[in-house]
C-alpha cells in the first residue's frame, strides 16, 4: 500500500476503489491512526495550541481553571480551545478526538468519571495530557488537585466547632468524584465528634436550581430549615439561601451554611457565605505548565495535589 493510497482513503476517498478503500481504513482502525490537522497549521507550528476539556462552561470554577491555563499559555504565546464535556463520557471522547486531530501540543481535561484508559492511550500516541480536578490514578499521566477529602473535613469541622451537632449535607451523586470525596471528608469530621450526626440530603443539578429545589423539598416535608448546612458547592448553597429567602427563614432562624469552591458570588450572597476555597487559577496555571512542560519532554509525571482553605463570612459568623 503506498502513501499515497493512504492519503487518497483520508483525504480525497472519492478517489478510491471501494476494495482498497475498505482494506486502508481497516488498518487505520487497527493500528489506532488518528489523521492530522491540516497541513497549513503544521507549517505554522501550531506547538502552543493547547485543548481544555472541562465539565460545564456554565459552572465559574471551570472558568477560573480556564483562565489560569490561558495565563501561563500567554507567556509562550500560545493559545487555547476549550469545550465542555457536559459530564457525558461519550462526548468527552468526540471532543479529544477532534482536538487530537488537530496535531495541539496538549490537552487539560478535567475529565468524565469512569475509564481513564482512552486519555493514557491519547498520551502515549504523543498528545501529551493532563487531568484537571482530577488525581491521577494511572502511572503515566500527570494531575492537579486539590484534596476534597480534607476540605469536606474542613467544613463540616468549622460547623461542629461552633457547636452544631446536626449537620445536613446537600450533596450530588457518589458516582461524582468530588460529591463522593467532600461526603467522606465531612463524615471523617463527624466520626471524630461524638455525638455529632451528618444526614445527606439529594440535589439533582450541582447548580442554583438544584439547591433551591433541595431546600423547597427540605422545609416542605420538615417544616423548618437544617440547624446546619453544607453545600457541595457555592452555586447549591446560592440556590438553597434563595429558598430560605422565600420561605422568610433568612434571617436569625437561618442555617448555618458552608459551601465549597468560593466563587466570585459567594461573598456578594444576601447572607455572606462561608465557604472552602479552591485555587482554580493557580490549579489551571499549573496543569497547563505541567502540560507544556511534558509536550517539550522536560518533566517527569507529576501529580500535584493543592490543599483547601476555609474562607468565615456571615453565614456562619452570625454578623
Amino acid at each position: 500500500m503506498s502513501l499515497g493510497t493512504a492519503s487518497n482513503v483520508l483525504n480525497r476517498p472519492e478517489r478510491v476503489q471501494e476494495a482498497t478503500r475498505a482494506r486502508v481504513e481497516a488498518a487505520i482502525a487497527k493500528l489506532g491512526f488518528v489523521p492530522h490537522g491540516p497541513a497549513r497549521q503544521l507549517r505554522a507550528g501550531v506547538a502552543h495550541s493547547v485543548g481544555l476539556v472541562v465539565l460545564d462552561l456554565a459552572n465559574p470554577f471551570y472558568m477560573e481553571l480556564a483562565r489560569g491555563v490561558e495565563a501561563e499559555l500567554d507567556r509562550v504565546g500560545g493559545t487555547l480551545m476549550i469545550a465542555s464535556s457536559q459530564g457525558q463520557a461519550d462526548r468527552q471522547t468526540r471532543i479529544l478526538a477532534a482536538f487530537e486531530s488537530q496535531r495541539l501540543a496538549g490537552v487539560v481535561v478535567a475529565a468524565v468519571d469512569g475509564d481513564l484508559a482512552p486519555l493514557a492511550a491519547m498520551n502515549r500516541r504523543g498528545t501529551p495530557v493532563v487531568l484537571a480536578d482530577y488525581p491521577s490514578p494511572l502511572p503515566e499521566l500527570s494531575s492537579v488537585a486539590v484534596d476534597n477529602q480534607a476540605g469536606g473535613e474542613l467544613a463540616a469541622g468549622h460547623l461542629l466547632s461552633l457547636g452544631h451537632k446536626d449537620i445536613v449535607m446537600f450533596n450530588g451523586p457518589h458516582s461524582i468524584r468530588q460529591c463522593a470525596d467532600r461526603w467522606a471528608g465531612a463524615q471523617r469530621a463527624v466520626a471524630a465528634d461524638a455525638g455529632a450526626r451528618l444526614s445527606e440530603a439529594p440535589v439533582a443539578t450541582l447548580d442554583a436550581a438544584g439547591g433551591d429545589a433541595a431546600m423547597s423539598a427540605w422545609i416542605a416535608e420538615t417544616g423548618a430549615a437544617p440547624q446546619a448546612l453544607f453545600c457541595v458547592n457555592d452555586l447549591v448553597a446560592a440556590g438553597a439561601q434563595r429558598a430560605l429567602g422565600r420561605a422568610g427563614l433568612l434571617g436569625p432562624s437561618a442555617p448555618a451554611m458552608v459551601g465549597y469552591d468560593d466563587l466570585d458570588i459567594a461573598a456578594g450572597l444576601a447572607l455572606p457565605l462561608t465557604t472552602i476555597r479552591q485555587p482554580a487559577l493557580a490549579m489551571g496555571r499549573r496543569a497547563a505548565s505541567l502540560l507544556l512542560a511534558d509536550a517539550s519532554g522536560d518533566r517527569p509525571v507529576e501529580r500535584v495535589e493543592f490543599l483547601p482553605e476555609l474562607v468565615v463570612r456571615e453565614s456562619t459568623a452570625g454578623v
